[in-house]
This record gives structure tokens, C-alpha cells and sequence, in this order.
């Protein structure tokens, strides 16, 4: 894919908002080199990431009091646990949350309200499930909005916008990309990890190439040992989601249904 048909990507995207009356222009793509510095203790990059629907408050406890030792770049858990958490970590390590997950369909003002809700209760971060079928249909200005009003509603905390590449194709990640940077997000993810496909070097390396260095690329979804971790690291991505953290740090693998 070369500039031209990236900017090929914006003429179309601009035409669209234009013709939906949006107040937003997308800035042309400037294709910049990406020169990752990866270090060597990986828990810096890495969301470790609770979020299987049927895990206990037993076992939520568990695996935070055993993550609680790593510098992970957060611990995300499900909005629910977010007081629980914050409480156990005690401030050693941030806490992320997700918004709208895993599907993106609840209401903007839905969206809003759990991100402030997630904030007062503790959390640093969140990961909102973007529009998926509004961005698929060429609403492009409803998924504008969208995502300013989560990250207007986070204030200074950090906000990441899950497109779920899997369900898309290229033209799709690069036009969600752009709506995402110019709404002021921090960073784009590739995947909640339950939509049948996880991150790509593909999709990474496109993320990054449409958002440029100055938004984060957060892979997600199916990444289990060291070596697919530095795959990510090294393809455009500065953090990763993973439910193998401790596995993937201590370099052995995680297991194979890990998120």
C-alpha cells in the first residue's frame, strides 16, 4: 500500500463527512517510518487482561494479587471490577476498563455515562468498542462522534478505540484509524478477542501507518507467548493485550485459550 492509496483512503473518508455535514477534515497520511526502541522487560508494554465473562470474584482476586507483582502497563478488567481492583493494586499498577464491549452497539450518551462511571471509581484508562456496523454502513460522522465524546468524557485519561479488524477490510481499519486519531484518541487496538480473530502483524503494521508515532497501536486478541509479543512490538504496536502477561514475561507460553 503506497501513499497514494492511502490518500485515496482520506479523499474518500473527507467526502463522506463533507456530505454528512461534519465539522472534521482529515488530514492527509504522511507515511513515517516507525522506528520501535523495544526493552527488555515486555510487562511495561502490556495491558494484562482479565475479562472472561465467567471468572469468579475468587479468581479475579487471584490473578490481580499475582499481577500486582509485574509493572504491567495496566490491569483491565471488566467495568464492574474496576473498585475492586483499584483497591487491590492499590495504585502499584493502573487500572484499565472497557466501554461498550464487546460489541460497540450501546448508545454514545451509554458509552459516556460508563466511562465516567469507570473514572469515579478509579480506573486510568479505557478501551471503547468503536461503532462497528455505523463504520461499516459509512456513518463515518456518527463514529466521529462517538469517540470524541468518550475521550471528552475521560478527560486526561487515556482512551483506546478497539475497531475489531477482523471484521474488517483494510480500507475499513485505515478510514477507523483517522476518525479515531481526529477525535482525539490515544490509541488505536485491533481486537476485543471475542469476534472469532485477534491481531495481526497485518492490521498492526497498517494501524500504524495510518495513525503515524503520535497515537499509541495497542494489539490485542490471540497474543500468547514472547515471541508473537515481540512480533506485535516490532510491527508498529506500543502495547498489547494480553490474559498471558505473566506467561508471556517469564517466556513461557500461555495458554491456548487465553485472551
Amino acid at each position: 500500500m503506497n501513499l497514494q492509496w492511502f490518500t485515496a483512503q482520506v479523499q474518500e473518508l473527507n467526502g463522506a463527512l463533507k456530505a454528512q455535514h461534519a465539522e472534521v477534515e482529515i488530514p492527509d497520511v504522511e507515511l513515517v517510518e516507525y522506528q520501535p526502541q523495544i526493552g527488555a522487560d515486555l510487562a511495561r508494554y502490556i495491558d494484562h487482561t482479565l475479562l472472561k465473562p465467567e471468572a469468579t470474584y475468587k479468581q479475579i482476586c487471584e490473578e490481580i494479587t499475582a499481577a500486582k507483582a509485574y509493572a504491567f502497563a495496566s490491569i483491565c478488567v471488566q467495568p464492574c471490577y474496576v473498585a475492586m481492583a483499584v483497591e487491590l493494586l492499590q495504585g502499584v499498577v493502573p487500572v484499565c476498563t472497557v466501554v461498550g464491549f464487546p460489541h460497540g452497539a450501546t448508545t454514545t450518551i451509554c458509552k459516556v455515562m460508563e466511562t465516567r462511571d469507570a473514572i469515579a471509581n478509579g480506573a486510568a484508562e479505557v478501551d471503547m468498542v468503536l461503532q462497528i456496523g455505523a463504520l461499516k454502513s459509512g456513518d463515518y460522522l456518527s463514529v466521529y462522534r462517538d469517540i470524541a465524546r468518550v475521550k471528552e468524557a475521560a478527560g486526561q485519561h487515556t482512551v483506546k478505540v478497539i475497531l475489531e479488524t477482523s471484521l474488517l477490510d483494510d480500507a475499513a481499519i485505515v478510514k477507523a484509524c483517522l476518525l479515531a486519531k481526529a477525535a482525539g484518541a490515544d490509541f488505536v487496538k485491533t481486537s476485543t478477542g471475542f469476534a472469532g480473530g485477534g491481531a495481526t502483524i497485518h492490521a498492526v503494521r497498517l494501524m500504524r501507518l495510518s495513525v503515524g508515532p503520535e497515537v499509541g497501536v495497542k494489539a490485542a486478541g490471540g497474543i500468547r507467548d514472547r515471541k508473537t509479543a515481540l512480533a506485535m512490538l516490532h510491527a508498529g504496536a506500543n502495547r498489547l493485550g494480553t490474559s498471558a502477561g505473566i506467561a508471556i514475561v517469564n517466556g513461557i507460553a500461555g495458554e491456548t485459550h487465553a485472551y
